[in-house]
């Protein structure tokens, strides 16, 4: 990306307000970014379409069957483009068909809602980049979906079209909830996004003295409630939805001793290098740990997980170190590690840099190859995810295999 010369710094201009001038030429970087990635008419983020071949697909009906509903009348006449073309389908409108058909994906009210962390103490290991393509792979499925981004540095929150600390409060938040949940109530910062069904709580820089004042409250009180704060938020909304995605952050601090007690699934992303694999062990005795003080010390019961599944991520299959470590992490954690891995992609990266994902992108930025080949993967890690969180309802177990 070539840079502005207006926005070239010099060196003499940082000797005054150096770190200030540093913020507000950033800002307006990803102002630029953020903007190219809104629609320019609308203003704001779009969400995917798809030609009535994929839309049938998603939809559990044939394309025949859709053309079929929409001369009866059971689905609206659909408008044509310029060139004569079937306009695409919205996730709106595949609602729609879906509850025409009566094929919408949801739970039973008898069945538990996944609430799944996407954790690791470890930065760098494609936590947020699983967590966002998870999310919007089950908003695309059909599934009612929470976002919860407890990442104070808001990477998560910025791909839904915010700029954290410019477009967001503190009452925003769950900083802001926690402050004043009886004023606010979690509903009021619960936002929808550009993909339908997709519902999202951001975050911002603010939420990092949740940190200090969580632990803050322990050592005055002597009292762990505090540490479900973030459970008792979800309680409060979960009704409305299937599924809660997590994305904490990269440390065991107070905040993620919180979600990991809000849970009842955790997906934990793992590099295949020996220090990405040693650091993950750590995390997960660190976790084991820290849920058996707080049973121990707090009297609380000890989240119950409907599973835990670790996922290879920033795979390079190229690299034979890469090839063998995946094959030790297969053989140690066994059936907990699913099959399908997160590979590198320049389409993930090239994505990110216009603030998209890869499943929000309406053409390939690398090539056509490259660009199936991820949706083709990210896919495989979601659909495996996917399958836990239906073996976990009653309602759908007893019809798998």
């Amino acid at each position: 990306m070539a840079t502005h010369p207006s926005l070239e710094i010099q060196p003499d201009e940082l000797t005054n307000d150096g770190l200030g001038l540093l913020h507000r030429k950033a800002l307006t970087i990803l102002k630029r970014i953020r903007d190219g990635a809104l629609d320019p008419e609308t203003g704001h983020k779009v969400g995917p379409s798809f030609p009535i071949s994929k839309a049938a697909s998603l939809v559990g009906r044939t394309a025949s069957a859709i053309r079929e509903a929409e001369r009866d009348g059971r689905l609206p006449p659909r408008d044509r483009t310029a060139s004569g073309h079937r306009v695409q389908y919205t996730l709106q409108e595949l609602d729609h068909m879906r509850e025409v058909f009566g094929t919408r994906p949801w739970r039973e009210p008898t069945d538990t809602p996944a609430i799944i962390s996407v954790s690791n103490f470890k930065g760098g290991v494609g936590k947020s980049t699983i967590a966002l393509h998870l999310a919007q792979h089950f908003a695309i499925r059909g599934y009612r979906v929470l976002f919860i981004d407890c990442d104070s540095q808001a990477s998560s929150t910025m791909m839904f079209g915010y700029r954290p600390d410019v477009d967001l409060g503190e009452d925003d938040t769950l900083y802001g909830h926690f402050h004043n949940p009886e004023l606010l109530g979690v509903r009021s910062i619960i936002r929808k996004t550009h993909f339908f069904g997709l519902d999202l709580i951001p975050a911002n820089l603010k939420l990092y003295n949740l940190e200090y004042e969580i632990a803050g409250y322990l050592a005055q009180h002597q009292s762990f409630d505090i540490i479900d704060l973030i459970a008792q938020a979800i309680d409060s909304v979960v009704d409305d939805y299937d599924i809660v995605i997590m994305d904490p952050p990269p440390a065991l601090g107070m905040v993620s001793m919180a979600v990991l007690q809000a849970a009842n699934a955790m997906v934990i992303p793992m590099p295949p290098s020996v220090i990405d694999f040693a650091s993950t062990v750590s995390f997960i005795d660190m976790a084991r740990t820290t849920m058996h003080q707080l049973e121990k010390l707090g009297g609380r019961v000890k989240p119950a997980y409907n599973f835990i599944r670790l996922v290879g991520s920033r795979v390079d299959e190229s690299k034979s170190m890469h090839r063998e470590i995946l094959s030790m992490m297969r053989q140690v954690f066994g059936g907990s590690m699913i099959n399908s891995v997160l590979k590198t992609s320049a389409e993930i990266d090239n994505a990110s840099s216009r603030m998209k994902t890869v499943f929000e992108l309406d053409r390939p930025v690398t090539s056509h190859e490259v660009h199936n080949r991820c949706v083709k993967f990210l896919g495989d890690v979601c659909h495996d995810i996917e399958q836990d969180v239906l073996r976990s309802w009653a309602s759908r177990a007893e019809h798998m295999t």
